[in-house]
């Protein structure tokens, strides 16, 4: 099998997983090299995701790791498996690695839960918003730069045309809800069509209003994006610097805990949709 120049988030994110299996083994890399009848090079290739791994030999190191938990593996067993190339490689040297990451992200995900503060969410975002929100950048982008961007924000909401898409749940700060980017007309089409979004099966945007006051993550967007076992999920931050992810225990753990307190606090569905609409109303 050859080397990659350039893993995608989820060939990554299995080297990761290949490694975290043999540290909680307590195993060396020249242990799983004579496992495998290869190099320690290759072994911090394969979870480095730059060299693919076969189910076979995955199978040999989870038994080897003494990894019982079969349904863990056979999710990993299935991320070994060669697939077409995602519609976002098409952006592969064009975009900045990391929105294509959050794509990819986004379509292997079982369920996908967010919190926004500052934005609509970027899966029910209009052309009209997501322009604006581009282009309020510095330094300046080019006219170019952001309908590259745009372009690649709508096409990401072809996540819910899959056979089976994710469940979507969406905490959204009034603040969010107030800003104009594009003025008054842009963030009224906006509002509406996050109302109508709303509307769909398997879809519950629910809004936090000013009025709870504090709350935890205040500083930052979050997606949480549920794998098809709880390993597998992960965690998107946003940053002046491009998207961060991570899939520390702890970390996971802190952002499931912040979900759910923002689960309690936002308003109901319905509640949410109307307040929704109170807000379009007044623009």
């Amino acid at each position: 099998m050859s080397t990659r120049t350039t893993p995608t988030l989820r060939q990554r994110r299995l080297g990761a997983e290949l490694r975290k299996m043999r540290l909680a083994a307590g195993a060396t890399t020249e242990y799983a090299a004579g496992l495998l009848g290869v190099d320690r090079t290759r072994v911090s290739n394969m979870e480095s995701g730059i060299r693919p791994i076969s189910p076979e030999r995955l199978r040999t190191l989870a038994c080897h790791y003494a990894c019982a938990d079969e349904e863990y593996v056979e999710a990993l067993i299935a991320m070994t498996a060669t697939r077409e190339r995602g519609w976002w490689e098409r952006d592969r040297g064009t975009l900045a690695a990391g929105l294509l990451d959050i794509a990819e992200l986004e379509w292997d995900a079982a369920r996908i839960s967010t919190m926004q503060t500052a934005h609509v969410p970027g899966l029910f975002q209009t052309e009209e918003y997501a322009r604006a929100v581009f282009a309020a950048v510095l330094p300046t982008p080019t006219r170019l730069q952001v309908e590259l961007r745009v372009a690649h924000r709508m096409e990401r909401q072809c996540v819910f045309a899959r056979p089976e898409p994710p469940v979507y749940v969406a905490y959204v700060h009034e603040a969010a809800l107030r800003m104009r980017f594009g003025g008054p007309d842009a963030m009224r089409h906006q509002l509406e069509h996050l109302c109508h979004a709303s509307e769909r099966d398997g879809v519950d945007i629910r809004v936090l209003p000013v009025e709870v006051g504090a709350f935890p993550g205040a500083g930052h967007a979050l997606l949480y994006a549920h794998g098809v076992v709880p390993q597998l999920d992960t965690v998107q931050l946003d940053s002046a610097h491009g998207p961060d992810f991570t899939h520390a225990d702890a970390q996971l753990a802190k952002y499931r805990a912040h979900l759910g307190w923002m689960d309690d606090a936002s308003l109901s569905t319905s509640a949410s949709r109307d307040f929704i609409r109170k807000i379009a109303r007044s623009l």
